[in-house]
Formats: C-alpha cells, structure tokens, sequence
C-alpha cells in the first residue's frame, strides 16, 4: 500500500469513528499503569469493572506497594492471571517510588525496566499520560487489522510495529492506536468481520483476497 494510500486510510478511519479514544478510566498515570497492566488478556470493560474499587482502596503509589498481596489479588482476581499481575503490580510500584521519587517516567527506556510493562504498554502510557506518539502498541485489533489490510505479514508484535512506522505519518501515530481498537471491535472483528459496514475496505488485502468479483 502506498504512503498516500495509507493516511487516506487512516483519515477515513478518523471520519468514522471520531470518537476514537482510550477505552480504560484513570485518573493518576500510575492508575493507567495498573489499568494497562490488568487489561492483558482481558477486555478492558472488565478492567474498568474492577477499578473503581481497586483504585478506592489503593489511592496512592505507597498503597499499591503496602498492600497485602492477598487483598491486591481478591481485588483483581475477575481480570485473569490475577497471582502475577497483583505481583507486577506491587513490584511496579515500589520501583517508581525508589528508582523514579514516585513519578511514572516517561521514556521508554525507563517504562521497560517496570514489572509487568512491555513496549506495547509503554507504548500506551506515553500516549495517554505524555502525550508522546513516537510508537505503536498493536494488541490483537492492531495486529489483525495491519495483517488483514496489507500494512504488515508478520505475527510479532515489534516487528508490526517497525512496518506500521515506517508507512504511517508521525502525525497520525497519536490516532492509530485507538483507531485500530475501534475499528477492530466495532467492524474489523476476528471471525466474522462487517464488511459491508467497513469504509475502508477498498484498501483491504483481506476483503479482495476473499470477495472475487
């Protein structure tokens, strides 16, 4: 696809789903840190289910690194692989508070020395908490969505991001993200995609692979 064809694409997108944006509800960005952390391998409206009285009972950093493991991980416990997530977070927390005074740093080198986050959730909280768009975090809507359109073959995750980089415009990485979400859960869904509601199926590999005209 090319350059052109591409922010076309993705100012189709921007026009249908205008209110694209994060799905997860936070306050504090070390609230979204754990938010990000609980919505691996779960939906985030399960994540935004259980927040509201995790984020009662822990309304500091210090709270998250104080609590008994046992109440951190009741309090999860419906968002899956609760042990090691309540693990990471306790962990995380007490890394920010003695390798960062309390602050969740906002480069990427340092969010990857935190437990429990990778590049795809560094990704996401420098996005939604610095505002900084100089990646993409392809979860399983972005890599369906890149895969199905041509943006990207490949099944790693780094390695989608690294063909999304270099075919889409620094000034459109800040949409990406929850453009791809939205599409993905609203349209482009994995076993039986809407295609005769998709606006941008024009561009799509999938769609002409597997509607012969």
């Amino acid at each position: 696809m090319k350059k052109t064809d591409v922010n076309n694409l993705i100012q189709i997108l921007k026009n249908t789903y205008p209110e694209a944006k994060c799905s997860l509800n936070f306050n504090t960005p070390f609230e979204l840190v754990v938010a990000v952390m609980l919505s691996a391998q779960c939906t985030d409206e399960r994540v935004n289910l259980v927040t509201p009285s995790l984020f009662a009972r822990c309304k500091t950093i210090e709270d998250f690194a104080n609590i008994d493991i046992n109440e951190l991980e009741n309090l999860i416990h419906s968002c899956g692989f609760y042990k090691n997530k309540a693990k990471n977070i306790k962990l995380c927390a007490k890394q920010v508070i003695s390798n960062y005074n309390g602050e969740v740093p906002k480069d990427m080198t340092s969010l990857l020395t935190l437990a429990g986050i990778g590049r795809k959730s560094a990704n996401v909280i420098q996005l939604e908490v610095f505002g900084l768009s100089n990646g993409i975090a392809v979860d399983t809507h972005c890599k369906r969505i890149s895969n199905r359109l041509g943006l990207s073959d490949k099944s790693d995750p780094s390695k989608i991001e690294i063909d999304l980089l270099k075919k889409i415009s620094p000034k459109y990485l800040k949409d990406v993200n929850h453009l791809f979400i939205w599409h993905g859960r609203y349209t482009c869904v994995a076993r039986k995609p809407k295609c005769e509601n998709c606006t941008v199926k024009k561009f799509c590999k999938w769609f002409k692979d597997n509607h012969k005209f």
